[in-house]
């Protein structure tokens, strides 16, 4: 498989938004959107998709099986993943942040913080450099939970509207970083098949620069 250029694209969402990215700059011919297959190839460009989870885009990516991959920033960071970062899609925005109940005093430094999350690498980093102590709570489901039944003091989470955060009595306490989809890269075969992965980001450059 290594003449095709391999992309991985999560399911869902973010990867419904890539696909139209890569469908106006004609690359979606071999995809038939109502199939339940998880690999297209297409012969004539050399390029195969394949459809995994979200949480596996960076594993595939890092490594190899993919050559490219598109997946959110807050994965890139809380993964800590060993991959180049090559183009931000401008799609998926949202922010980390941190959020609580109303009038929620968030900075205690001569107390421990108890802060639920599913991004407990991306939590301990940004706490680290206010010197906030805390103890983490790591939560796979709905962390909004947390806050109400006295499990933690506040949570850090993505927040694109905030709309569920209202509909439980909550409000964001602080922004800490933005977040959007980004086109990622196995390292060696950046290097390897550097000009294809180059042509890749020019024609979808200029795309976004039409539309724009």
């Amino acid at each position: 498989m290594n003449k095709y250029l391999t992309l991985a694209l999560p399911k869902g969402r973010l990867g419904d938004s890539a696909l139209e990215q890569f469908d106006k700059i004609g690359w979606t011919t071999s995809i038939q959107k109502d199939s339940r297959k998880l690999v297209f190839i297409d012969e004539v460009l050399r390029i195969r998709f394949m459809f995994v989870k979200p949480a596996d885009v960076i594993t595939y990516v890092e490594n190899g099986v993919a050559d490219l991959g598109v997946i959110g920033k807050d994965s890139i960071l809380e993964e800590e993943a060993d991959v180049y970062e090559l183009l931000d899609f401008g799609f998926g925005k949202c922010k980390f942040s941190i959020a609580g109940q109303k009038n929620f005093q968030l900075h205690q430094k001569d107390s421990v913080l108890k802060i639920a999350t599913k991004y407990p690498r991306v939590t301990l980093k940004y706490f680290a450099s206010r010197n906030q102590s805390i103890e983490i709570i790591k939560l796979n489901g709905s962390v909004e939970l947390a806050p109400l039944v006295g499990l933690s003091d506040v949570i850090v989470d993505i927040v694109e509207t905030g709309g569920t955060l209202k509909a439980n009595g909550l409000e964001i306490l602080e922004d800490m970083m933005d977040i959007s989809a980004k086109l990622i890269a196995n390292r060696v075969s950046y290097r390897f098949k550097h000009d294809r992965i180059q042509q890749l980001i020019q024609l979808l450059q200029e795309q976004k620069e039409v539309t724009t």
